[in-house]
C-alpha cells in the first residue's frame, strides 16, 4: 500500500464560516493569526450580515408595496366598470385617429368612441383600442362612477411583479454598496500589511541574513 498521503480536502463552508466567526470575535486562539486577520474576518463578518440585511429589506419593501398598492387596486376593482364602446374614428387605412407612432404603442392607438355608462347616459371620447380597429368596432374599455373612460386597473398579478422588480432593484442597489465597502476596507488593510511586512523585514532582515553580525565582526577586526 502507498504511503503517500492523499490531497487535502478543503473545509466544508459551514467550518469555515464558523472559523470566521470565532477569529472576529476574538475566540480563536491561534498564534499566527494576526490582528490584521482578524479585522479582515470582522469585515467579511459585517459584509454578509449587511446583504442579509439587504435582502431582507428588498423582500420587506417589496411586500408592504405590494400590500400598500393592493387596496388600492382591490378599490379600483370594485370602483371601475366595464362597458362596451364602438368606434367612431379612426385615420386613414383604418388606423385609428391619433396613433402615436407606426403599429402603436404594444399594438395600441387612440381612437375615437361612444358608449353608455353604467346610469345608461350616452358618453364619447378618447381610448385605447388595437392598431387594427375600424369604424363600427365594437371594443371593451373602463370607465369610472362618473362614465368617464379611464387606465385599466393594474391586476393583482401586474402588482406582484413590480413589487418583486423594485424590492429587486432597491436590494441589488443596497448590495452593491456594501460590497463597494468591503473591497474598501479589504484594501485598506492590505495596504496596512503591506506596510507591517516591511517594517518588520527591515527590522528582522538584518539579523537572520547576518548582515549585521558582519558588520559588527568587520568593525572589531579593524
Amino acid at each position: 500500500m502507498s504511503s503517500t498521503p492523499g490531497p487535502v480536502r478543503p473545509a466544508s463552508l459551514p467550518r469555515r464560516a464558523g472559523r470566521q466567526l470565532r477569529r472576529a470575535a476574538g475566540s480563536r486562539r491561534d498564534p499566527l493569526v494576526r490582528p490584521l486577520d482578524r479585522s479582515r474576518s470582522r469585515a467579511w463578518c459585517a459584509a454578509v450580515l449587511g446583504l442579509l440585511l439587504t435582502l431582507a429589506a428588498g423582500v420587506g419593501g417589496a411586500l408592504l408595496g405590494y400590500q400598500s398598492v393592493g387596496r388600492d387596486t382591490d378599490a379600483d376593482l370594485a370602483r371601475l366598470r366595464q362597458v362596451h364602446a364602438v368606434v367612431t374614428g379612426t385615420g386613414r387605412h383604418g388606423a385609428a385617429v391619433g396613433s402615436r407612432a407606426a403599429g402603436g404603442y404594444q399594438g395600441r392607438v387612440t381612437a375615437e368612441a361612444a358608449w353608455t355608462a353604467p346610469d345608461g347616459q350616452p358618453r364619447t371620447g378618447s381610448v385605447e383600442v388595437h392598431r387594427t380597429a375600424v369604424v363600427g368596432a365594437t371594443v371593451t374599455i373602463w370607465v369610472d362612477e362618473a362614465g368617464l373612460a379611464t387606465d385599466a386597473p393594474t391586476t393583482r398579478a401586474g402588482l406582484a411583479i413590480e413589487a418583486a422588480c423594485v424590492g429587486l432593484a432597491g436590494s441589488t442597489l443596497l448590495g452593491a454598496a456594501v460590497l463597494a465597502a468591503l473591497a474598501l476596507r479589504l484594501r485598506t488593510l492590505d495596504r496596512r500589511a503591506d506596510r507591517a511586512w516591511q517594517r518588520s523585514w527591515a527590522r528582522h532582515e538584518p539579523l537572520w541574513s547576518g548582515r549585521t553580525s558582519r558588520s559588527t565582526g568587520g568593525t572589531a577586526d579593524d
